[in-house]
C-alpha cells in the first residue's frame, strides 16, 4: 500500500470526522476536486479529522489510479489524517452487516436483470427504475427455480425494506430538507460485489465519520443509507450530518466530463496552469476568493461559511470557449 501513504497526521485529537471517498476509475476532474475541497473545508473548519477512503470494490477499478488521485489532492493543499483506507479491506465487516440483516429476515434473493426491472409494472407513484418487488415474496420452490434459470450466475441479495419505510426525509446543509424514495435496494450483486449503499454505511460508521460531504448526484441515495443505518443500529441524523455539493457542469450544461477538454489537474498543468491557479479557480467558484486571487487551502479554512456556499451548479468554461 506504499502508493497510498498519507501525509503526517495532525497531533491534535478531534471528535468525529469528515471524509472524501474517490473511486479509482480514472483521474479526478474539476468536479471531483471541488467536492474534495468542500469536504476538506467542512471538516477542518469544524475541528474534525479528515479521512480518505478509496472505494475500490468494483473489480473494474484500477487500483493504480488511487495514488495519482491522492497526489492531485496533495497538490491542491488537501491533507488528511492517518493512512487512506481501501474499501476492499472491509469485506468481513460488509458480510457481517448483510448477515445481521438476514438474521432479522430483511434479506432475500433476487434474480431480476435490469431489463426485467424496467419492463415490470411498478407501484403507483414509484420513481422510474424502482424495484417492483418481483422476487420479494417467492416461495422456496419458486426461488429455487429462479436460481436454476440463471445458473451459473448467482442471485443478487436485496434488502426487504420494512413496511412504511418507502420514503424518508433528512436535513442537508446545502439542499435543506430533502426527501427521497426507498425501495428494496441491492445489498450484494450477483457477481459477489457488495453494493455501494451497504458498503458506505458500514465503512463510514467504522471510521467514525459523522459528517458526509459529497456530490448532490448522491443525495437520492441518502434515504436508503439512513434506513440501513437504522436497521444496523448505526448512528443516523442528527448524529450524522450531510451536505451534498452542487455538481460542476461543462460548457453545454451537461455534467462535466473528459469530452469537455482540459478538466483534470494533469490536463490543466499541460495547458500552463499551476496548482495554485486551479485552487484559486475552485475557491472563486465557491465564493471564497476574488478574481485571480492567489490563496492556499489553509487560508480558505477561516473564510469558509457553509451558509454562503453556492446552491447552484458551477458551469465551467475553458479559457478558449
Amino acid at each position: 500500500m506504499s502508493t497510498l501513504r498519507a501525509s503526517t497526521p495532525s497531533a491534535a485529537t478531534h471528535q468525529g470526522a469528515g471524509r472524501y471517498a474517490p473511486s479509482p476509475s480514472g483521474e479526478l476532474h474539476l468536479g471531483n476536486l471541488r467536492t474534495a475541497l468542500v469536504a476538506w473545508l467542512f471538516a477542518r473548519s469544524t475541528g474534525r479529522r479528515f479521512l480518505v477512503r478509496v472505494e475500490d470494490l468494483d473489480r473494474a477499478r484500477d487500483a493504480g489510479t488511487a495514488g495519482a488521485q491522492l497526489a492531485d489532492l496533495r497538490a491542491l493543499g488537501i491533507d488528511w489524517d492517518g493512512d487512506p483506507v481501501l474499501q476492499t479491506d472491509s469485506g468481513e465487516a460488509h458480510e457481517a452487516a448483510i448477515a445481521q440483516l438476514a438474521s432479522a429476515g430483511l434479506v432475500y434473493e433476487c434474480t431480476c436483470t435490469r431489463k426485467d426491472i424496467l419492463a415490470a409494472p411498478t407501484a403507483p407513484h414509484a420513481p422510474p427504475g424502482a424495484y417492483p418487488g418481483t422476487c420479494r415474496d417467492l416461495t422456496d420452490a419458486e426461488r429455487a427455480a429462479a436460481r436454476a434459470r440463471i445458473a451459473p450466475r448467482l442471485p443478487a441479495l436485496r434488502l426487504r425494506a420494512p413496511e412504511g419505510e418507502s420514503r424518508l426525509a433528512f436535513d442537508d446543509a446545502l439542499l435543506g430538507r430533502t426527501e427521497g424514495d426507498i425501495d428494496d435496494l441491492v445489498l450484494k450483486r450477483g457477481d459477489g460485489t457488495v453494493a455501494y449503499n451497504l458498503a458506505v454505511v458500514v465503512d463510514d460508521a467504522a471510521m467514525g465519520v459523522d459528517q458526509i460531504v459529497r456530490g448532490d448526484d448522491l443525495a437520492s441515495s441518502t434515504p436508503r443509507q439512513i434506513l440501513l443505518q437504522r436497521l444496523l443500529g448505526l448512528p443516523t441524523p442528527p448524529e450524522v450530518s450531510y451536505a451534498h455539493v452542487p455538481l460542476v457542469l461543462g460548457p453545454t450544461g451537461a455534467r462535466l466530463a473528459k469530452r469537455d477538454g482540459a478538466v483534470t489537474l494533469s490536463d490543466l498543468w499541460a495547458a500552463g496552469m499551476a496548482s495554485a491557479d486551479v485552487l484559486a479557480m475552485l475557491a472563486g467558484s465557491l465564493g471564497l476568493a476574488g478574481a485571480e486571487e492567489r490563496v492556499t487551502a489553509s487560508q480558505l479554512v477561516s473564510r469558509f461559511d457553509p451558509a454562503a456556499l453556492p446552491r447552484e451548479p458551477w458551469v465551467w468554461r475553458p479559457a478558449s470557449a
